[in-house]
């Protein structure tokens, strides 16, 4: 463990009380999501990853989201726990980000409640929110984690973190 940790106060959580491997887990947060003036994603019923040292990534069902938006790459990549991803370029209007939300089609037995989930970059994204507040982005941006007032770190994803 970091031995910076912060300790976590009443209604929060530390990351480095999150299990490795990862926890799946539902949540009844209100998440949304924003890009270019349209609401892209609304949800009352997200899923949440929790990984020791990060901050959760929030997964949303397609039908919470405006797919319409939402055009598959080429890009893949691997999880050791949830499997094989693929990704999303999110596009509205002449705005445009590539490889900007993540899902997995076949995802381990494990996580499978969140085949086909899409999980988005807060930092690519205008805006998101869980329950009102504005969330900050992981550092580095590699794990895509969501941060708000009641997660504490440090947080795995910035310079000098990647030997944690």
């Amino acid at each position: 463990m970091n031995l910076d940790r912060i300790e976590p106060g009443p209604g929060q959580e530390s990351v480095w009380d999150y299990p490795r491997p990862p926890r799946l887990e539902e949540s009844t947060k209100h998440v949304q999501i924003i890009f270019n003036g349209m609401t892209i994603a609304d949800t009352r019923r997200p899923f949440r990853v929790l990984e020791t040292s990060h901050p959760p990534a929030y997964y949303i069902s397609p039908e919470d989201i405006q797919m319409e938006y939402l055009h598959k790459t080429s890009r893949g990549s691997w999880c050791e726990w949830k499997g094989q991803a693929g990704y999303y370029t999110v596009t509205v209007g002449s705005k445009e980000v590539v490889n900007a939300a993540w899902f997995y089609p076949y995802p381990n037995q494990v996580f499978a409640a969140i085949k086909d989930y899409v999980a988005f970059y807060p930092s690519q994204m205008n805006a998101c929110y869980v329950d009102g507040e504005l969330v900050e982005s992981q550092p580095g941006d590699f794990y895509g984690g969501w941060i708000t007032k009641d997660i504490v770190g440090p947080f795995k994803g910035g310079i000098g973190t990647w030997g944690w």
